[in-house]
C-alpha cells in the first residue's frame, strides 16, 4: 500500500514539490492493478494538489498553475475509470490501455479551472487569462495559435433582441413576436440575466406582481394555438407564426402544437423545408421536460418517411431540406432524450444522408455531414462499447454546459479541453483511439495539401463517427446567442478542429448570419464581414480550402445584394472588389473560377416567414374576447378598491336575532356562495360598512377568479343603474364596455355572482331577483348578494328579496340574510392600529384610545365604521389639550362638518397649485375672497337639497351639457365657479354620473339645509315652548304652553324653502333617525319643529312640514300629553308609538296618519278628518261568538275563513265581511269540531269531530259529500295531502287512517301506541307526521304505510306538529310549553323556542317558512324567528284569554287567533303587513305585577311575568337596564342605600348590582315555592310566604334562615313590613289580615271584615295604620294597635289588587280590576281623585316623593308602566300623566271620535273596541258623568261615604232611558231592540251589588 510521506523536519512543500508529489501518486495510481490501492492514491493526489494550489496562490507561477489544472483533469479521469472498473464494465480495457479512458465530469473541469482562477492576479482581465491559458496549453501540446486582428470582435456585446415594444397592461399586441418576447421574459422571471435590457427588466418587474396580465398573455398564446388548429390549410406563414410561441407554452399546449405540426407535415403533398424549419424552431423552443422519447420517435419516423420523396427535387431544395433537418437534429440532441431504437429510427434517416454524401456539391455534402453529426448526438439504445466510432456520451449541451449567459461567463479552457477529449476518442479501447488519431492526422495532411471539403469530410469519417467540429460549432452557436463574440473569436482561433474545413465552413456560415442580421449593431456586423475576409486571405492560419473560399465569396455576394443595412452592403461589396484584385495569383484564379461558375443560391440560413395580415394573433385579439374584457374589469375594480382599511364585520342572522349568535359576515357570505342558495341579504345601518363589505367581497372573489370557468363577480351600484329591475346584469356589463355579442354569450355560458349595493338608495320596491328572472331557463345564471339599510327595510321586507313568489313556499330555502353588528371594542382597536400604520397621523394609537374613552358619547359613535373613520380624521383638530377631553362635545353632525371643512381646505390647497386658465383662475380667486370653505359648504347643501327636491333623493345625478341646458342641473355645473366648487367638494364622478362620496354625507347636507346647529347656536328661544317641571329646554317635556305666541315668533324665523316644507320625510327612516338625534341634542330644533306644527293650524302650506315635524318629535320620544293640537294639519304623519294622552285633536287633518301602537287615552279626536288612517296590528276588529270556537282555517286563496264550533257546526265567512257566516250542520249537537281544514284547491272542507267521524263538505254549497267512519273514539285531527288526493285522520283510538276524498273510501290504517292528537302531511306529500299522548313523533310513508322514523320528546305529550314549507324541518309542540325544531334527515334539534307561561295549544308556519306563530294558554300569541329562535312579536288576546287556534293567511300578511274564556269566544285577525320602522315597545311584554321605588327616588323598578326586572329613570321614563330571570319572581325590593336590588324566586334570593345589572349573590335553601316576599326597611332581613301558607324569616347578611312559622289561617297572598321594621302584615286568601311580630314571629292580631281574598296590604308611614285591599272591591283602613276598621272605602267596580300610602300618609292609592286607580283621603275616607280609562287592570302602584312633588307609578296587566303627577289640595286631587312606557298596543280608552269623518266601518269597529267613544254612547257617558258630578257636589258636606258607583249608575240609567226614547222617535225602528238592550243594561247596573 502506498502512503503519503512528508519529512517532519522539513517545512511546508513548495508548489513545485507538491505538484511533483501529486504527479507521482497519480502515475502510481494509473499503473496499479488493485482498484482499492488506486483509490487511496487518488486521495493522496488530491491532498497534494490542494497543497500545491494553496502554495501557488502566493507564488503566481503560471507553469505550476497549468500543471495543477492538468493534474486535476487527469485525476478525475482516473476516478471515473475506477468507478467503471468497480462496476465490472471497463476492467479489462483499463488494464489493456494502461490509462483510464473515461469521460470528464463537469466537476473535474470546474475544479481545474477554479484552480487557475484561484491563483490569478486580481487585476488580470478575463480575456487575458483565457488567452494566456490557452496559449500555455497550446505550447505544451506543440500547437501554434492562429494570429488574428485585435479589432475584430474586440469585446462581448449584448445579445441581439427583437426590438419590440413591450405592451402595457391589457394593451393590444402588434404581432406574435411581441407575445413570444413577453412569454420568454416571463419564463426568465426567476433568472438573473445581466444582459437583459433595462426596459425589459422594468417590464418584468411590473409583471411579477400582475398575475392577471400574465394570465392574459398565456391565455392569448393558448388562443393563438387553438386558432392555428382550427385553420385547416397548410399555411407556412401561419405555422411559422405559431411556433414562435413555443418557449412560452405549457406542456399541454406545446404537445398539442407539436402533434398538429406533425400532422400537417404528414398531410402535405411535398415536403417543404420551411415546414421542417418550423419543426426545428418548435423543438428548440421546448422547455425542459416538454419533449419525451415518444415525441422524438414520432419526429424521426416522420422525417424518415417524408425524406424518401425528396431525391427528385432540385439541389437547392434538397439543401434547404437538409439544413432544416440539421436544425431539427440539433434540437433533438439538445433535448437529451435517451433510449431510442437506433435501427428503427436513425438508420432510415442515416441512409438518406449517406446518399447525399456521394454528391459533388460541397454545400450538400457539408450540410449532410452536419446533419449526420447532429443525428449521432441524439442518444439511442445501443451500448457504448458497440459503437463503431464511440463517443464519451457528451452532447453539445455537455460540452457547452457552462456557456449559458450566467455571471461567470463562458469557460473557454473547460470547453477546449472537452473538445480535445472528443478529438482523442472516448470510452474505447486502444485500437479505437489509434483509428481516431490516424484519421485526424490524415485529415490534417489533406488540409495542408489544400484538398477540398468533400474529401476531408469523406476521409475524416464525418458520416459515421462523432467529430469535434460539430461540438465546437454548437458551442459557437451558444456563444453567438449570448453575445459573447470575443469568446467566440478565441474559440474559433484556438479550437483543435480549427483546420477542419467542416468547422471553417460552419464558422463562415455563422459569420454570414451575423453580418446579415440587422439586430446586431453596425460594428459587430462589420467585424463579421472582416472576419470572413481574414479567413479568405490568411492561408497560413486557415489553410487553402477551395470550397471554404467559394463559400465565403458566396456569402459576401449575398451580403452585398442584401437590403438589410446599406453600410454592410457597401462593406461586403468593397471586400469582394479587394478579393478580386488581390496580389496572390492562386487566389485570383480561384476568384475567377468562382465567378465563372456563378454564385450559388444556397442561403446561409433558412428564416421563418413573417406572418401575413391578419395574423393569427390579430384574429385572436379581434374575436369575442370575453376574458380580455373581464381582465380589464378585474383590474379596474381592484384599482378602484385601493388601499382601504377593512375590518371584517361581525353579523347576526337577522335584525331580530341576539348579538350572542354573531358570526363573521365574510365567512358566512362565502359559505352562502358555496351553497345552493340564491339570495343573500346584508342589512345594516347607515355607515355600518355594507358598501365596504361588498367591495371587499368583490375584491376577494376577483383574486380567486378562474378564467373561462370561474363565476364572474359583478359589483352593481344599484342607484347608478336605470331601472335595475329589468335586465340589470346586461346594463352593468354595458357600463363596463362589453359588447352586445359578448353579453349574449356570457348570458348563456357563464355564471355570475351579483353584488348589488344600495338597494334602499335606488328607491326600489321590486324583487330584483324575480324581476330579472335570474336562474330561469334561458336567463342569467347568478347568485345575488344584496345590501340594504335596515332603517329603510320597510314592511315584510323578505318579499322584496326572497326568490319565488308567495305561492312557492320552497323558495325560502334559497334565501339567507344577515345583519351587520356595530364595531366591538376589539374591532375599534384593530381599526385604529391599521389607521395609524397606514396614514401616519399626528396622533399615536394610544392617543386615539384615550380620546375615545374620555370624550362623552364618542365610544358609542365609533362603533359605526364610517363615523369611526371620520372621528380619527377629525380628533386631532377637535382636541386642543388633554384637560379638555371631558368638555368636548362630539356628535355625528360635528364629525361630518369637520370632515367637509377639512376636505374643502385640502381641495383649496390643491387647486391653488393646479394649472388653470386665466378665467378659471379669476373664478377661483373670487371664491377665495368670498370664503372658499363657506362657498363649498353652501354648494354642497344646495346640491343635496336639489337632489332631494328634483330627484326624490336618488343620489346619482346625470349631467350632460347639451341635454340639460335650462334644467336645474345647469345651476350646479355650468358656471366656472360651480365647476371649481364641484371639483373641490367631496363628490365623485363616473362618466356623466355625479354623486356624493357616501350616501350619509348627502343626508347630512340635506339635514343641514333643514337645520344647521352652527347657524342657530346663538339663537336660543326667549320663551319656553314645552315645559315639564319648569324646564323648557328638556327634549322630553310634554306641554305646549303658548302656541299662539310661538307660532307668531316662529313664522318670522322659519324658512319656507326648508326641505321640511316641500318633501316628506315620514318614510325616510335613515333621515328621521338623524333628525330625532338632533332633537335630543338641540332644544332650538325642537322649538322649530313645534312651530311648524303650530303654523299648520293657520295655513295649510305648512301641513307637510307639520307632518314631518310631529313624526320627528314622536320618534325622538317627545310626549304630547294634554297637548293642544286642535286644527293641526298633519296628513301622512307617522304617530306610531307616540304618547298623546288627553291630547286635543279636534278638527285636525289626520288623513293617512299611522297610529300603530299609539297611546291616545282620553284623546279628543272629534271632527278630525281620519280618512285612510293606518292602525297596524289592530286593523281588524274582534269577532265575538257566544258559542265556543275550537278551530279555524284560511282558504288557499285567503278569501274565506272557516270556523269549527263546539256545538258541532262549521261556519264559513268571507274576509271582506267576515261577520257574515254560513253554517254547515252535520256532526250533531254537542259533538264539537276538533279540526277543520280546506283542500289545496279550496273546493272542499274536511272536519273532524267528537262524534268519531270525519266529514267532507262542499265549500260553495255547504253540502256534506261524505261521512268517513271507522274510528272508534273521537277524531282529534284531520289533514289534506298537498296534492289533495288523500285525507289523513287521527283519533283517540290510537289509529291513523287515510281516506280517498274523491270516493270517501278508506285506504289504510296505521296503529300507534296511544291516542293521536295531531297529524300533518309533508309538503311533498310523501310522509305523514303524527304525535299524541305518548312522547313520540312518528313519520309514516304515505306509499307503503310503514313507519320511517321516530322522534322522542322526553316524556311530554305532543300537542301539535307542523312541517316547514320546505319539508326539511319539523316543529313539535310539547306539553312543557316548548317548541322543538328538528332536522328531519338527522333528527338533530336545531332550535328550542320557550317563553310561554302556559301550555302551547297550537302552532303554524308562515307560508315563507321564516316564522312560527304559537298560541298559548297564557293568552299570548308569539311570532318566532325560525333561524335565531327569538320571539319577534308578542300579542295578547282580548282579556288575556287562552288562544286555542292560530292560522296564517296564504299571503303571509294576516294571522287569525281564537281565544276563549267562559261562555264566549273572541276571534281576532292581526294585520302583520304593516311593520313600523321601529317598534317602541319600551314597556313589558306581559303583566307588570310589582312596582318599587328606590330610597333616593332616582330609580323605579318593575317586575313583569315576562320574568324581567326593568329599572326606569323617573324623570324621563327611559329604561336603564333589564335584568332577566329564568324563573318567576315573588318579591322585589331596593336596598336601603339604593345600590342593590333584591329579587326572590321560588328557589333563591338574588342580589343584583343596580349599576351593572350583575348578580352579586345568591341565597338558596328555600323550602318550596315562595308566593310573595317583603324586605325590611334596613334591608337586612327578608320575610317570605310559601305556597303552603308558612312564613320564613331570612338574614340577608348571612343568607341563613332565622325563623319559620306555619300559618293556619290560609295561604298568604301579600306581605309587607312596617316602616320601623317591627311588624309584618300578611293578607290571606281566607279574607283576613294577620299582624306578626318580627322579633318573635308570632301573630298577635287577626283583622277580619273582608268578604273575599285580601290581595294587597300596606302600612302607613307612621306605622299605626294598615290598609288592605280585597277582591270584594273594598279598601279597609285598620288601626294596628286595636285592630278596629276605621274606614271601609268603596267605589271600585271590581276587586282591589294593590294599595299604597303616600309619603306623608294622607293619601292612599288603590288599583283595581275595574281599570281605575282611586286616590283616597285617609282622614276622611273619601275618594279625592280618580284615574281611569286604563286599558287593563292595575296590578301595582307605588309613590315617589323624592323630588318634593307627589308622583304615582302604576303597573298594568297590559305591560305598561305609567307615571302620574298628583297636584292640588288633598280635598280634590288633580292628576296628569308624566310619561308612559307601553307594550306597543294601540290604546284609545276614553278617546272621543265624535264627528270624526273619513273612517271606514272597519276602522270604527276597531277604534271602539280599543276604547274609543262617539255617537250615542258618547252622549250617554257625558250625561252620566254630569249627573254624577251634581250628586257628588250636593253631598260633599255629608260625613258619610257616598257610593259613587250607585249614583253614577242611577243617573246613567235615567239618561239612558231619556236618550233611548228620543232616539226611537227620531231614528229607524230597527234600533228598537238595541234600545231595549240599553235599558236592560241600565237596570242591571242599578241592581247589581257594589262589589
Amino acid at each position: 500500500m502506498f502512503s503519503r510521506k512528508t519529512p517532519s523536519s522539513q517545512g511546508p512543500l513548495s508548489p513545485q514539490q507538491a505538484l511533483e508529489l501529486a504527479n507521482i501518486y497519480l502515475e502510481k495510481a494509473s499503473k496499479t492493478t488493485d482498484p482499492d490501492i488506486a483509490l487511496i492514491l487518488c486521495c493522496d493526489t488530491e491532498f497534494s494538489l490542494s497543497e500545491a494550489k494553496e502554495a501557488a496562490k502566493h507564488v503566481k507561477n503560471q507553469t505550476v498553475i497549468r500543471g495543477i489544472a492538468r493534474a486535476y483533469i487527469e485525476l478525475e479521469k482516473l476516478r471515473e475509470g475506477l468507478r467503471h472498473t468497480q462496476a465490472g464494465d471497463l476492467r479489462g480495457d483499463i488494464h489493456a490501455s494502461g490509462q483510464p479512458t473515461t469521460s470528464l465530469r463537469a466537476g473535474s473541469i470546474a475544479q481545474a479551472i477554479n484552480t487557475i482562477n484561484y491563483t490569478l492576479q486580481p487585476t488580470a482581465s478575463p480575456n487575458a487569462v483565457v488567452s494566456g491559458e490557452w496559449t500555455l496549453l497550446n505550447h505544451q501540446q506543440g500547437r501554434k495559435a492562429s494570429p488574428f486582428p485585435a479589432h475584430i470582435f474586440a469585446e462581448n456585446v449584448r445579445p441581439p433582441v427583437n426590438q419590440f415594444k413591450l405592451p402595457k397592461t391589457d394593451e393590444r399586441l402588434n404581432n406574435t413576436s411581441e407575445l413570444a418576447l413577453c412569454l420568454g421574459l416571463l419564463k426568465s422571471a426567476h433568472s438573473s440575466d445581466y444582459n437583459m435590457e433595462p426596459t425589459a427588466q422594468k417590464w418584468l418587474q411590473a409583471m411579477r406582481n400582475d398575475t392577471c396580465e400574465q394570465e392574459r398573455l398565456r391565455t392569448m398564446a393558448t388562443d393563438v394555438i387553438e386558432a392555428f388548429k382550427r385553420d385547416g390549410h397548410n399555411d407556412t406563414k401561419a405555422v411559422a407564426e405559431v411556433v414562435r410561441l413555443a418557449p412560452g407554452l405549457d406542456k399541454d399546449a406545446f404537445y398539442g402544437l407539436l402533434k398538429e405540426i406533425h400532422s400537417r407535415i404528414d398531410r402535405s403533398d411535398l415536403l417543404d423545408f420551411q415546414q421542417l424549419e418550423v419543426l426545428a424552431h418548435l423543438i428548440q423552443g421546448a422547455n425542459p421536460g416538454h419533449l419525451t422519447a415518444d415525441d422524438i420517435v414520432k419526429t424521426f419516423r416522420l422525417l424518415s418517411i417524408r425524406l424518401r420523396d425528396t431525391y427528385q427535387q432540385p439541389s437547392h431544395q434538397i439543401y434547404q431540406l437538409t439544413l432544416a433537418v440539421s436544425h431539427i437534429l440539433d434540437a433533438m440532441a439538445d433535448a437529451k432524450i435517451t433510449g431510442m431504437d437506433r435501427k428503427r429510427l436513425r438508420d432510415p434517416l442515416s441512409s438518406y444522408l449517406d446518399g447525399l454524401k456521394e454528391s459533388s456539391d460541397p454545400f450538400l455534402v457539408y450540410q449532410a455531414a452536419y446533419a449526420y453529426q447532429a443525428m449521432l448526438c441524439v442518444p439511442d439504445n445501443v451500448p457504448t462499447w458497440q459503437t463503431a466510432m464511440p463517443c464519451n456520451g457528451k452532447t453539445p449541451q455537455d460540452v457547452s454546459r457552462s456557456t449559458s449567459a450566467e455571471k461567470e461567463g463562458f469557460d473557454l479552457v473547460k470547453f477546449i479541453l472537452a473538445l480535445e477529449d472528443i478529438q482523442k476518442g472516448f470510452e474505447g479501447a486502444s485500437n479505437v483511439i489509434g483509428v481516431v488519431y490516424s484519421t485526424y492526422d490524415r485529415a490534417k495532411s489533406l488540409v495542408t495539401k489544400g484538398q477540398g471539403l468533400i474529401e476531408s469530410l469523406k476521409e475524416g469519417l464525418s458520416f459515421n463517427i462523432k467529430r469535434d467540429w460539430y461540438s465546437a460549432l454548437r458551442g459557437a452557436d451558444i456563444l453567438i446567442r449570448d453575445g459573447q463574440l470575443a469568446t467566440f473569436k478565441d474559440l474559433v482561433c484556438e479550437a483543435p478542429c480549427r483546420y477542419d474545413p467542416a468547422f471553417q465552413w460552419g464558422v463562415c456560415q455563422r459569420l454570414g448570419e451575423i453580418a446579415a442580421d440587422p439586430r446586431w449593431d453596425e460594428k459587430t456586423r462589420q467585424s463579421a464581414i472582416t472576419f470572413l475576409g481574414e479567413i479568405y486571405k490568411n492561408d497560413e492560419s486557415w489553410g487553402q480550402h477551395t470550397s471554404v473560399k467559394y463559400w465565403i465569396l458566396n456569402i459576401l455576394t449575398q451580403l452585398s445584394s442584401s437590403s438589410e443595412g446599406p453600410s454592410q452592403c457597401i462593406l461586403a461589396g468593397v471586400l469582394l472588389q479587394k478579393l478580386e484584385t488581390i496580389e496572390d495569383v492562386e487566389k485570383q484564379v480561384l476568384y475567377q473560377t468562382w465567378k465563372q461558375r456563378g454564385p450559388t443560391e444556397y442561403p446561409s440560413k433558412v428564416a421563418l416567414p413573417e406572418p401575413v395580415s391578419p395574423s393569427l394573433i390579430d384574429q385572436v385579439q379581434n374575436k369575442l374576447d370575453i376574458e380580455g374584457r373581464l381582465r380589464l374589469l378585474r383590474r379596474h375594480r381592484i384599482k378602484e378598491r385601493g388601499d382601504i382599511i377593512f375590518i371584517p364585520p361581525q353579523a347576526r342572522s337577522n335584525l331580530e336575532a341576539t348579538d350572542g349568535t354573531q358570526f363573521s359576515l365574510m365567512d358566512k357570505a362565502k359559505e352562502f356562495l358555496d351553497s345552493d342558495r340564491k339570495v343573500f341579504l346584508v342589512l345594516g345601518g347607515s355607515g355600518s360598512g355594507k358598501s365596504a363589505f361588498s367591495r371587499e367581497l368583490e375584491f376577494e372573489l376577483w383574486q380567486s377568479y378562474k378564467s373561462k370557468t370561474g363565476r364572474i363577480p359583478l359589483h352593481v351600484d344599484l342607484p347608478a343603474i336605470r331601472k335595475p329591475e329589468c335586465d340589470m346584469i346586461a346594463k352593468q356589463l354595458r357600463k363596463a364596455d362589453f359588447s352586445e355579442s359578448q353579453i349574449r354569450k356570457m348570458k348563456h355560458h357563464r355564471k355570475f355572482i351579483l353584488i348589488c349595493d344600495g338597494y334602499d338608495e335606488s328607491h326600489q320596491t321590486n324583487n330584483l331577483y324575480t324581476s330579472n328572472q335570474l336562474n330561469q331557463t334561458g336567463e342569467w345564471d347568478a347568485q345575488m348578494v344584496i345590501t340594504c339599510r335596515s332603517e329603510n327595510i320597510g314592511s315584510k321586507y323578505r318579499d322584496r328579496f326572497q326568490p319565488g313568489d308567495r305561492n312557492r313556499q320552497g323558495e325560502s330555502a334559497l334565501f339567507q340574510e344577515a345583519a351587520i353588528l356595530p364595531f366591538s371594542l376589539y374591532q375599534v382597536h384593530d381599526y385604529i392600529r391599521l389607521y395609524v400604520s397606514t396614514h401616519q397621523p399626528q396622533w399615536e394609537a394610544g392617543d386615539y384610545m384615550k380620546a375615545i374613552d374620555r370624550i362623552p358619547g364618542l365610544k358609542d359613535l365609533v362603533t359605526n365604521p364610517l363615523l369611526m373613520a371620520l372621528s380619527l380624521d377629525a380628533l386631532p383638530r377637535l382636541v386642543d389639550n388633554e384637560e379638555s377631553l371631558e368638555c368636548i362635545h362630539v356628535t355625528r353632525s360635528v364629525l361630518y362638518d369637520h370632515f367637509v371643512e377639512q376636505w374643502l381646505e385640502r381641495s383649496k390647497a390643491r387647486l391653488a397649485k393646479k394649472d388653470m386658465s386665466l378665467l378659471m383662475r379669476e373664478a377661483f380667486e373670487k371664491l377665495n375672497a368670498e370664503g372658499f370653505t363657506l362657498n363649498g359648504i353652501g354648494y354642497l347643501r344646495s346640491f343635496a337639497a336639489a337632489i332631494y327636491k328634483e330627484q326624490d333623493g336618488h343620489p346619482i345625478v346625470e349631467y350632460s351639457q347639451s341635454a340639460d341646458q335650462g334644467s336645474w342641473k345647469e345651476a350646479f355645473f355650468s358656471s366656472r365657479e360651480m365647476q371649481i366648487l364641484h371639483e373641490a367638494c367631496p363628490l365623485t364622478r363616473n362618466g356623466n354620473q355625479h354623486q356624493f362620496i357616501h350616501r350619509s354625507l348627502l343626508e347630512h347636507e340635506l339635514l343641514c339645509a333643514v337645520f344647521d346647529p352652527q347657524d342657530r347656536r346663538n339663537r336660543a328661544a326667549s320663551k319656553p315652548l314645552l315645559g315639564r317641571r319648569g324646564s323648557a329646554s328638556s327634549t322630553l317635556s310634554f306641554e305646549i304652553y303658548d302656541g299662539k305666541n310661538m307660532a307668531t315668533d316662529a313664522e318670522e324665523e322659519l324658512d319656507s324653502n326648508s326641505p321640511l316644507v316641500w318633501r316628506s320625510f315620514v318614510n325616510d327612516h335613515s333621515l328621521l333617525q338623524v333628525l330625532e338625534e338632533q332633537v335630543r341634542q338641540d332644544p332650538v330644533f325642537k322649538k322649530q319643529l313645534l312651530a311648524y306644527i303650530e303654523l299648520s293650524k293657520k295655513d295649510e302650506k305648512w301641513r307637510l312640514a307639520a307632518a314631518n315635524a310631529i313624526t320627528i318629535l314622536v320618534r325622538a320620544g317627545v310626549q304630547f300629553i294634554e297637548a293642544d293640537l286642535r286644527g293641526v294639519r298633519i296628513p301622512g304623519a307617522d304617530l306610531s308609538y307616540g304618547l298623546f294622552d288627553s291630547a286635543q285633536f279636534q278638527g285636525a287633518d289626520m288623513r293617512k296618519v299611522t297610529l300603530r301602537g299609539a297611546w291616545l287615552r282620553q284623546a279628543d279626536l272629534s271632527r278630525a278628518d281620519m280618512t285612510g288612517i293606518q292602525l297596524g296590528w289592530s286593523s281588524y276588529p274582534r269577532f265575538y261568538q257566544p258559542s265556543s270556537v275550537k278551530t279555524c282555517a284560511f282558504s288557499p286563496d285567503g278569501e274565506l275563513f272557516a270556523l269549527g264550533f263546539g256545538s258541532g257546526d262549521i261556519g264559513v265567512c268571507p274576509l271582506s265581511n267576515w261577520k257574515t257566516i254560513r253554517y254547515f250542520e252535520g256532526h250533531g249537537y254537542g259533538n264539537g269540531i276538533t279540526k277543520v281544514v280546506f283542500s289545496p284547491k279550496g273546493d272542499l272542507i274536511a272536519s273532524a269531530g267528537l262524534d268519531k267521524t270525519v266529514r267532507l263538505w262542499n265549500t260553495e254549497s255547504g253540502k256534506c259529500l261524505y261521512t268517513l267512519t271507522g274510528h272508534t273514539q273521537a277524531v282529534n285531527c284531520v289533514a289534506f295531502s298537498p296534492q289533495g288526493d288523500q285525507i289523513a285522520s287521527a283519533s283517540d283510538d290510537g289509529t291513523l287512517r287515510s281516506w280517498d276524498p274523491a270516493t270517501g273510501y278508506h285506504r289504510r290504517v296505521q296503529f300507534d301506541h296511544a291516542g293521536i292528537l295531531c297529524v300533518v302531511y309533508s309538503p311533498k306529500g310523501d310522509q305523514i307526521a303524527s304525535g299524541g299522548v305518548v312522547s313520540t313523533v312518528r313519520l309514516w310513508c304515505t306509499r307503503t304505510g310503514a313507519c320511517d322514523r321516530v322522534f322522542t320528546g322526553g316524556g311530554y305529550k305532543v300537542l301539535d306538529i307542523q312541517f316547514s314549507p320546505q319539508g326539511d324541518r319539523l316543529a313539535t309542540v310539547y306539553s312543557n310549553a316548548t317548541i322543538r325544531l328538528c332536522d328531519i334527515k338527522t333528527g338533530c334539534i336545531i332550535n328550542t323556542f320557550s317563553g310561554h307561561l302556559g301550555n302551547i295549544n297550537t302552532i303554524v308556519y308562515s307560508p315563507k317558512g321564516d316564522q312560527i306563530v304559537s298560541g298559548s294558554q297564557d293568552g299570548t300569541m308569539r311570532v318566532w324567528d325560525v333561524e335565531s329562535g327569538i320571539c319577534r312579536y308578542t300579542r295578547t288576546a282580548d282579556r288575556y284569554r287562552p288562544i286555542l287556534c292560530v292560522a296564517f293567511s296564504p299571503d303571509d300578511y294576516r294571522i287569525a287567533t281564537i281565544a276563549t274564556g267562559g261562555s264566549d269566544v273572541t276571534l281576532e285577525l292581526w294585520d302583520v303587513s304593516v311593520r313600523a320602522s321601529r317598534c317602541i315597545q319600551n314597556g313589558h311584554g306581559y303583566w307588570v305585577v310589582m312596582v318599587k321605588c328606590s330610597p333616593k327616588g332616582n330609580l323605579i323598578a318593575t317586575y313583569s311575568l315576562d320574568n324581567t326586572i326593568r329599572l326606569w329613570d323617573p324623570e324621563t321614563g327611559a329604561c336603564h337596564r333589564t335584568i332577566s330571570h329564568n324563573t318567576p319572581v315573588s318579591g322585589v325590593a331596593f336596598s336601603p342605600q339604593g345600590d342593590q336590588i333584591y329579587s326572590a324566586c321560588y328557589d333563591a334570593v338574588r342580589v343584583w348590582d343596580v349599576d351593572t345589572g350583575v348578580c352579586q349573590r345568591i341565597i338558596r335553601d328555600h323550602f318550596d315555592w315562595q308566593s310573595c316576599a317583603a324586605y325590611s326597611p334596613e334591608g337586612d332581613r327578608i320575610v317570605s310566604a310559601s305556597s303552603l301558607g308558612g312564613l320564613q324569616l331570612w338574614d340577608m347578611r348571612t343568607g341563613e334562615w332565622r325563623k319559620s312559622r306555619s300559618n293556619h289561617y290560609g295561604r298568604i297572598v301579600s306581605v309587607v313590613y312596617s316602616a320601623d321594621g317591627r311588624l309584618v302584615a300578611a293578607g290571606s286568601d281566607n279574607h283576613t289580615i294577620q299582624l306578626w311580630d318580627v322579633g318573635t314571629m308570632n301573630c298577635f292580631n287577626i283583622l277580619r271584615g273582608h268578604r273575599s281574598q285580601v290581595t294587597g296590604v300596606a302600612f302607613s308611614p307612621q306605622g299605626f295604620q294598615v290598609a288592605s285591599g280585597s277582591n270584594d272591591g273594598s279598601v279597609r283602613l285598620w288601626n294596628v294597635n286595636t285592630g278596629i276598621c276605621r274606614w271601609t272605602l268603596t267605589g271600585h267596580a271590581g276587586g282591589v289588587i294593590c294599595v299604597a300610602y303616600s309619603h306623608q300618609g294622607d293619601l292612599l292609592a288603590s288599583g283595581s280590576w275595574d281599570r281605575t286607580v282611586r286616590l283616597w283621603n285617609v282622614a276622611s275616607g273619601q275618594c279625592r281623585g280618580l284615574i281611569q280609562n286604563f286599558q287593563d287592570p292595575i296590578l301595582d302602584v307605588v309613590w315617589n316623593t323624592a323630588t318634593g312633588v307627589d308622583y304615582l307609578v302604576t303597573g298594568s296587566r297590559d305591560g305598561s308602566v305609567l307615571k302620574w303627577q298628583i297636584t292640588g289640595e288633598r280635598e280634590m286631587c288633580r292628576t296628569r300623566l308624566c310619561w308612559c312606557a307601553t307594550n306597543g298596543s294601540l290604546t284609545l280608552t276614553g278617546a272621543s271620535i265624535k264627528g270624526a269623518h273619513g273612517l271606514t266601518s272597519l276602522n270604527k269597529l276597531v277604534l271602539r273596541e280599543r276604547g274609543a267613544v262617539g255617537g250615542p254612547e258618547y252622549w250617554f257617558n257625558k250625561a252620566r258623568d254630569m249627573a254624577t258630578w251634581i250628586v257628588l257636589v250636593t253631598l260633599r258636606q255629608s260625613p258619610t261615604s257616598v257610593d259613587e258607583v250607585k249614583i253614577r249608575n242611577i243617573f246613567g240609567f235615567v239618561a239612558f232611558v231619556l236618550f233611548s226614547l228620543v232616539l226611537y222617535e227620531l231614528i229607524y225602528k230597527i234600533f228598537f231592540l238595541r234600545t231595549i238592550a240599553w235599558i236592560g243594561t241600565g237596570i242591571y247596573n242599578v241592581l247589581r251589588p257594589s262589589s
